[in-house]
């Protein structure tokens, strides 16, 4: 199999600088949303676990979107910061477009999913979301095969490899549904946009040749006319 390099001298420029900057900045600030959320919760004594996912009750459908805002004490809320912030930054950083599609889908839609099948009891913490994110970056690299994008699948299955047991029913109190269903959303969602953000390759002398000297049976096929539709920006 061999491995796609992105060019270095896109890698590395100010841009990229940049936009590696913003996604930290808008990982972070959503790391900062939960850590207010408790905190505000904690000193006012508000209750607001109450606005968890509930599986199978219409009321209980709030907890889609304020679930994983809502975490039970100072260490629910602590361990999942970390991972939101390194799956947060990577996926922004690494696939800016896609994830802009990826990501509700995942915040959304393993909560639905959850809602359909998960046990009746009161589901509330960002794991979803993080396993969705981790699950994205790590399929991401398995899909698209660049050197980018597969060292941040090693260096996402080195740091949090040991949470895929995270999504079997093992440890009580835990909402392994939402980890699964944010599993699946990052894996499914990784797949439908493989071909999204893919950065320029380094060039080498044999594919420039490749490209200089077309093989002769192209004369021969015929590639068909442009089908007018729009194609996704890659960067």
């Amino acid at each position: 199999m061999r491995l796609k390099v992105p060019d270095p001298s896109y890698a590395s420029s100010p841009r990229s600088r940049r936009n590696f900057t913003l996604a930290f900045k808008l990982s972070f600030g959503f790391v900062v949303l939960i850590w207010a959320v408790f905190i505000f919760d904690q000193l006012l004594s508000l209750g607001l676990v109450r606005f968890g996912l509930i599986p199978g009750h219409a009321q209980g459908l709030i907890g889609v979107l304020t679930a994983p805002l809502l975490h039970l004490n100072l260490a629910h809320v602590g361990s999942n910061s970390l991972p939101l912030l390194v799956g947060g930054t990577a996926m922004l950083f690494l696939y800016p477009n896609s994830a802009l599609r990826a990501l509700p889908a995942i915040y959304a839609g393993s909560g639905l999913l959850a809602w359909t099948f998960a046990r009746e009891s009161v589901h509330i913490g960002a794991s979803g979301l993080v396993y969705g994110m981790l699950a994205y970056v790590f399929m991401a690299g398995i899909f698209r095969r660049d050197l980018r994008s597969i060292a941040t699948s090693v260096m996402i299955w080195f740091l949090y490899g040991s949470m895929v047991w995270g999504v079997l029913p093992t440890a009580p109190g835990t909402s392994w549904e939402l980890h699964l269903t944010g599993a699946l959303f990052g894996i499914v969602t990784a797949w439908l946009y493989r071909d999204w953000d893919l950065p320029p390759y380094k060039k080498y002398s044999w594919d420039l040749e490749d490209e200089e000297e077309p093989a002769s049976w192209e004369s021969n096929v015929d590639f068909g006319e442009d089908d007018g539709r729009e194609r996704p920006w890659r960067r």
